[in-house]
């Protein structure tokens, strides 16, 4: 293993999914971000750090309700709401559309229409809600958990699943992803969802069963990508991304109101 490579691999996938600069050594070869997937719930874990860092800092001055508003501000205005622009994409194409062609189509139009609209509203305010309604250091824990292991279970797609368009924003990522990559990407993105409680203490119970409800929704996405599509497109990997991290944050608020 070659340390420079990793990290230019590493900062790869940091300008690609963020708009944090990285530094002009690294450049730029398609390669690179086939590369780079496995760091990609990397980069969620510090998108959702520095989330939860603006969260438990407005709460000094803030109701917990805008803090959460602050905090999600903060995660859009670094990645470029570049998940939830993939969540409007394909909630427009698949509930307008019937055939395959008019679903990619609608996907690739950079337009929103009032399914997405409908969808971006639904889930921003699923999101608010939510982390508003937990203990602050569970919600700064589901933050982090949330943000690495989404893009650990979206990105495990690329092993499975075939890529269906001939060129695309998406296609030097989606080629097929080697179990070696896949394991380090699930390293680096799932053991967070451990400490949902905070750094004090370790819930197995709730990271066991969260996954289980991961994997059964990966599963379930999965076959409908299949049926619509034949595999998944770039917004296919955002849409399932913002799914993946909604749920969490749903099973932490089940999980303490149980």
């Amino acid at each position: 293993m070659n340390p420079l490579a990793e990290l230019r691999y590493f900062f790869t996938a940091l300008g690609y999914f963020t708009r944090v600069p990285v530094p002009r050594w690294v450049g730029y070869e398609p390669h690179y971000l086939h590369a780079a997937a496995r760091y990609f719930p990397l980069v969620g874990l510090l998108v959702g750090g520095s989330s939860a860092l603006v969260y438990l800092a407005a709460l000094r001055v803030f109701p917990a309700g805008v803090a959460v508003l602050l905090s999600m501000a903060a995660s859009l205005l670094v990645t470029g709401a570049f998940h939830e622009d993939g969540l409007a994409d394909c909630v427009d194409a698949f509930g307008g559309a019937y055939t395959r062609e008019n679903v990619l189509r609608i996907m690739h139009d950079s337009r929103i229409g009032a399914f997405g609209a409908i969808a971006l509203v639904i889930a921003l305010a699923l999101k608010w809600q939510t982390l508003a309604a937990l203990p602050p250091m569970r919600a700064a824990g589901l933050m982090i958990g949330a943000h690495a292991a989404s893009r650990a279970f979206a990105i495990s797609y690329l092993a499975t699943l075939d890529y269906v368009r001939a060129e695309g924003k998406a296609k030097p990522v989606a080629q097929r992803l080697s179990a070696p990559a896949l394991l380090c990407a699930a390293l680096f993105g799932l053991p967070w969802l451990l400490w949902s409680n905070g750094p004090a203490s370790a819930d197995w119970r709730f990271a066991a069963v969260t996954l289980l409800v991961l994997v059964a929704l990966r599963f379930a996405m999965g076959r409908y990508f299949v049926r619509r599509l034949g595999g998944y497109t770039g917004d296919c990997l955002g849409f399932a991304q913002q799914v993946f991290e909604l749920s969490i944050y749903l099973m932490g608020l089940a999980w303490i109101s149980s």
